[in-house]
């Protein structure tokens, strides 16, 4: 039946569709309203396939981050140009688009649970669990996860694997990548962490310039281009490669500092 049909994850498309229309309704003034989010490429949006699309962006919040992307991509579906103004787009918005999240993370209230609901495919951290610095094996059943979320859709995923800036990208990915074969599109968002808190659920700030920048896919050879090599394209294509730390203005260098000796545990 049409109002309990599932996705492959099991989820009713009927409740996620309402989850992220209440979900996008409560949040959409943290973009237009307290703060301002400055949108650049969203027209290329337009152009993706329906799936086997895999965005890769850096990350500055648990969730914040996500919430706006699911708000611009359902925008520029929608007709929008580099705007969320008006929250019609929610309404009928695209219900195979997934974002990569740690489990740990996912499962730590109520409200991560409602989240993960909306569309995360959660998987094991091999290098931090429960604060702790740890060292296990990618569990088979997370990527097998992540390649049915990318034969259904979109995927959006965080491959550093941390808020913390120009921290390595994680090798899984490209892994991914060369398995498969998705189209890749990099996104670079600033002013997040400077308007939310380390979760991305409490305004830190008002009237913060936030931003978003929506690039061309990676030309990248499946079969021939390394991991190395992919990883080095992600790091660039993020801009979050060593050598865009002689760029960052001083005084952002030490706000980040300043937060990264206050958090007390990394996602």
């Amino acid at each position: 039946m049409g109002l309990f049909k599932t996705n492959p994850f099991g989820h009713i498309l009927f409740v996620k569709r309402w989850l992220i229309r209440i979900l996008g309704a409560l949040s959409h003034r943290r973009y237009r309203g307290f703060n301002e989010l400055h949108i650049d490429g969203s027209e290329i949006i337009k152009d993706l396939p329906d799936t086997g699309v895999l965005f890769v962006s850096n990350h500055q919040t648990y969730f914040a981050d996500v919430v706006s992307m699911f708000h611009v991509f359902n925008a520029s579906l929608s007709g929008r140009e580099d705007s969320i103004k008006n929250i019609g787009y929610l309404w009928n918005p695209k219900l195979n688009i997934y974002y990569v999240a740690a489990k740990e993370t996912m499962q730590s209230g109520i409200l991560p649970k409602i989240l993960a609901y909306a569309g995360a495919v959660t998987v094991e951290r091999t290098w931090r669990a429960k604060g702790e610095e740890v060292n296990r094996n990618v569990n088979p059943d997370d990527t097998k996860n992540i390649g049915i979320a990318l034969e259904d859709g979109w995927v959006i995923t965080f491959p550093q694997g941390t808020t913390k800036p120009f921290k390595p990208i994680r090798k899984g990915t490209a892994h991914i990548i060369k398995q498969y074969k998705p189209i890749v599109v990099p996104v670079v968002i600033d002013g997040f962490r400077r308007s939310f808190d380390k979760k991305g659920l409490r305004i830190k700030k008002r009237n913060i310039l936030q931003s978003m920048v929506i690039k061309k896919p990676l030309d990248i050879d499946y079969e021939n281009d390394s991991v190395e090599k992919i990883v080095e394209q992600i790091e660039y294509a993020i801009e979050q490669h060593q050598s865009f730390l002689k760029v960052i203005p001083l005084e952002e260098l030490n706000e980040m500092e300043e937060l990264n000796k206050k958090r007390q545990w990394e996602y």
